[in-house]
């Protein structure tokens, strides 16, 4: 177990503790920011090690509810705070998850690639399968309730958000089925790629080291809880002082949520791993909707806070361009630079609209 994977934890429930009885002022704001990414790097790092020793599918499992904890309960912590982002702050999360995933993950992922080994090549089927699990999702969550009728606004009814929320489960898991079980080959490199073959896998950790990780896992996750809610009304204030826009804060807690994912993802499309690149990004797009509507339509009837879930005009365009462009990108199973610029401007795109609607 490298030696700051325990480290970090252990100074995040410190600083959790000073941050619990004494005054959180900008200073200890911004120390308990830092070691809020550091705790959720833990978490992820963790939540891979225990996978890995449980094998899959219950390795992806953990990995995905371990990171929906994470989203969810930065969400809820702003969502009690109140203020006018909490009615619309778990619908752009999700929209800015999609986005960062599908346009800055994966542009980035297909640029970065494409300079370094000139075209890359991927698993179509893979990769059709869970765009088209995506946009499901995406539109059963996010569009509809901006044309539904039953309730005022871009809401749904209790009961149709109950019924978005289990077919969001529904689709999560019949595609977590479909990579781990059923047709695990439409998410491993191309046979015919040279020298793509199945990276080679570390050893499955040891109990001793599993059961660790498991403990470290639980701390993690109550540090990121435990930071989040100190910093919440600093970084408000600061945002609101500055003028910035409500989706600056969606952005920041969906932008903290994918680091590690981002950076694994960017690392594979460096060493010729295009299909690792694109299964991190679909996948962290797929659970976040999959898990995180559900969990947060319990948790906004257990607290009293409404959901707004429909999609103004703008976000509607944006996501209708970025799942046309991504369907097109993923259709011939190789992808040069020019694809990657294009998601990437999409992306540059959303961030300028979201700071400048």
């Amino acid at each position: 177990m490298p030696l700051w994977s325990w480290l970090v934890p252990a100074a995040c429930a410190a600083l959790l503790t000073a941050a619990l009885t004494l005054h959180v002022g900008v200073a200890l704001a911004l120390v308990c920011g830092v070691a809020l990414i550091g705790a959720v790097i833990a978490a992820v790092h963790h939540a891979e090690v225990v996978a890995h020793r449980v094998g899959e599918p219950l390795g992806t499992l953990v990995l995905s509810i371990s990171i929906t904890v994470i989203e969810v309960a930065l969400i809820l912590i702003v969502m009690l705070g109140g203020g006018a982002a909490a009615a619309v702050l778990a619908r752009d999360t999700i929209f800015s998850v999609i986005m960062i995933t599908l346009n800055g993950v994966v542009g980035l992922s297909l640029f970065i690639g494409a300079l370094r080994h000139r075209e890359q090549s991927f698993h179509v089927l893979g990769a059709n399968a869970a765009l088209a699990a995506l946009i499901a999702l995406t539109t059963l969550s996010l569009v509809l309730p901006a044309f539904t009728t039953s309730s005022p606004g871009p809401t749904y009814t209790s009961a149709q958000i109950s019924f978005a929320a289990i077919s969001s489960l529904l689709l999560w898991g019949a595609f977590v089925f479909v990579q781990t079980v059923r047709h695990r080959d439409y998410f491993t490199p191309p046979a015919a790629e040279p020298g793509a073959d199945e990276e080679t896998h570390a050893p499955p950790p040891s109990i001793r080291v599993a059961l660790a990780s498991s403990v470290l896992l639980v701390v993690s996750l109550l540090a990121v809880v435990g930071l989040a809610h100190a910093v919440e009304p600093v970084v408000e204030s600061g945002l609101a002082r500055a003028g910035a826009p409500p989706e600056v804060l969606s952005i920041a807690i969906a932008m903290l949520t994918l680091l590690p994912e981002s950076w694994a993802a960017v690392r594979a499309a460096l060493a010729d791993r295009l299909h690792t690149s694109l299964n991190l990004g679909l996948g962290s797009a797929l659970a976040s909707i999959g898990l995180t509507i559900p969990a947060v339509s319990i948790s906004s009837g257990l607290v009293g806070v409404p959901l707004t879930l429909g999609l103004g005009a703008k976000d509607l365009v944006l996501l209708v361009l970025t799942f046309a462009v991504a369907s097109i990108t993923f259709v011939a199973g190789r992808t040069h630079v020019l694809q990657g610029v294009v998601h990437l401007v999409i992306f540059g795109s959303f961030l300028f609209f979201a700071l400048v609607p």
